[in-house]
């Protein structure tokens, strides 16, 4: 039994991360996001080396930054479980993904840590929402805020927003108490751009 568990480790190529780095939604940007993937699934036994955050970022005024789905690969996906979780970017957007993050505390756990950082609106884009929607394109720990989406797929109404695991609501501020305050940690999804 054992062995297959660590097989199917060794074959992830998705996880939402256990963890945040500790700084709010301060990854020191897109690349330490990555690095902050790449390092937790090496730690669970992953093989695959090419990990990217589902973030997205921002320009000045606006502008196109950076759009999470073009980040992660083509897929499919699957989780430490064998699960595929997604067999491609427009399944993923479909609402028909299983992202769900069962060892991730969600709505009714204490404490609850369901808000996963994206910056992304329900497409996997970047926000045109207005105003910081990426914690200064993942470079803040105080002031600003962040899109989030339900990894459990809940919230307080039965709405399509509340079920949206990639853009529910932005986050209170950046620092790792407002993401509490919110309902997260500071986690992100983790993908392998394949």
């Amino acid at each position: 039994m054992a062995s297959t568990v660590q097989a199917q480790q060794g074959n992830m190529t998705f996880f939402v991360t256990s963890v945040g780095k500790g700084n709010g939604a301060d990854f020191g940007g897109l690349e330490g996001a990555d690095t902050h993937c790449a390092a937790l699934a090496k730690a669970a036994g992953a093989k695959a080396t090419n990990w990217r955050a589902y973030l997205s970022t921002t320009l000045p005024g606006g502008d196109q930054g950076v759009d999470a789905r073009s980040r992660i690969g083509k897929g499919p996906w699957q989780n430490a479980k064998g699960v595929v979780v997604a067999n491609n970017v427009a399944d993923l957007h479909s609402g028909g993904a299983k992202i769900r993050g069962e060892m991730v505390k969600g709505r009714g756990d204490t404490p609850n840590e369901h808000d996963i950082l994206t910056g992304s609106d329900p497409d996997g884009r970047f926000s045109t929402a207005g105003g910081d929607t990426t914690c200064g394109n993942w470079t803040k720990s105080g002031e600003g805020s962040a899109i989030v989406g339900h990894h459990d797929l809940q919230g307080l109404k039965d709405t399509r927003h509340m079920k949206s695991w990639n853009s529910s609501h932005g986050s209170r501020g950046c620092s790792q108490d407002q993401l509490k305050a919110s309902g997260g940690a500071g986690l992100v999804y983790c993908f392998v751009a394949n």
